[in-house]
């Protein structure tokens, strides 16, 4: 019986261990999927500062200020997500997996899917890129507001729980926006601040629905299967739909500019580099909520306010010493202070210690 017992002690002390390894690696690959989503940000934004993309945005290019303001961003987003669909489509072939993409294309988390991508890719991704290219990269952080919208929306559309804690944590995310705002009032703040903030915060609600809505068919999906099926659908749109109607509106001819878009060499390097950021970023997360819980790869995750700028002043005004693109420390506080707060919604930062106890005997 002793025996036994001894046996059975070390299969648990084995299991145990297991799963903290397991734990471990699933926190690891959501803190990457926050870098990737930051090397993803700069990637695309150096791209639309090269080749054809300097031309359009110059001032003799011709192009109105709304065509340069939504038609370029919708153009940009487009470029992006197309190449991060080929790495996708890509990678689900050399795999194996290409059948299940068309087999969930199907089905009712596969249409569920979709229409959380059309709203998260097509539109809270050209937000995105407009408040990018309006205000730098101060609009990552205000970006990263979605956790605590889809907190909000969650409590609304689905009945979930909205505790002290989470509200507590709603409200650090907000009092970050609010320091971030506080930049417009500094010397050296971009023309166009408050707009780019302003679009950075519809990116974050188109996300938030996003995560509110993929949220139940990401749990029934392969998630390199789902991140295809995101990725196709916000490519495809945003070529199809968006770019057309801006097009319609700036009066110009937006197949000739998807043309000129996708055969400039020294952009489309760093779209395709872009796109494989963008999947990584997704992907990583997906991966990392499933092997470390949620709640915690949400918070993992949330970095990428920090990782985002980060990239962005070291890509651009490093490398390639664009003016612009640094920031006040105050901005990166405010960086800093969300990550807080995504983690304080996400969960309860005692039970990070409660965890380390109970397992202290096998680390």
């Amino acid at each position: 019986m002793g025996q036994i017992s001894g046996i059975n002690s070390n299969a648990i002390t084995i299991k145990r261990k297991l799963d903290l390894d397991f734990h471990r690696r699933g926190i690891i690959t959501a803190v990457l999927s926050g870098v990737f989503y930051g090397t993803y940000t700069a990637s695309m934004t150096l791209a639309m500062s090269l080749g054809i993309w300097q031309t359009w945005y110059g001032e003799n290019s011709g192009l109105s200020t709304f065509a340069v303001i939504f038609l370029l961003s919708a153009l940009g987003a487009a470029t992006t997500d197309t190449c991060s669909a080929v790495w996708a489509i890509g990678i689900a072939a050399f795999k194996g997996k290409l059948l299940d993409f068309f087999r969930c294309l199907k089905s009712k988390p596969g249409a569920i899917m979709i229409g959380a991508a059309l709203v998260g890719g097509p539109l809270a991704s050209t937000f995105y890129v407009i408040g990018l290219q309006q205000a730098g990269s101060i609009v990552v952080p205000i970006s990263a507001l979605c956790p605590a919208i889809g907190a909000i929306l969650g409590r609304f559309l689905f009945k979930q729980t909205l505790n002290s804690r989470m509200l507590l944590g709603i409200g650090i995310c907000f009092l970050a926006s609010v320091m971030i705002g506080m930049t417009g009032f500094s010397d050296g703040a971009p023309e166009n601040l408050f707009l780019g903030i302003f679009f950075g915060f519809l990116a974050a609600l188109g996300w938030g629905i996003e995560g509110c809505v993929a949220g139940y068919s990401t749990s029934m999906i392969d998630p390199e299967i789902g991140i295809t099926i995101r990725q196709v659908t916000s490519g495809l749109s945003n070529l199809i739909i968006l770019v057309p109607i801006f097009s319609y509106f700036s009066g110009v001819n937006g197949f000739d500019m998807v043309a000129q878009a996708f055969t400039d060499v020294n952009a489309m390097m760093w779209f395709v580099i872009a796109g494989l950021g963008a999947y990584l970023g997704f992907m990583l997360w997906y991966k990392g909520n499933a092997m470390c819980g949620a709640a915690l790869g949400m918070s993992c995750n949330g970095a990428f306010s920090f990782w985002g700028p980060f990239f962005c002043w070291l890509l651009l005004g490093i490398a390639f010493k664009q003016d612009g693109w640094s920031m006040p420390p105050i901005a990166w506080l405010a960086a800093v202070t969300m990550i807080i707060g995504i983690f304080t919604i996400a969960m309860n930062p005692l039970d990070l210690f409660k965890k380390r106890e109970q397992k202290g005997d096998i680390v």
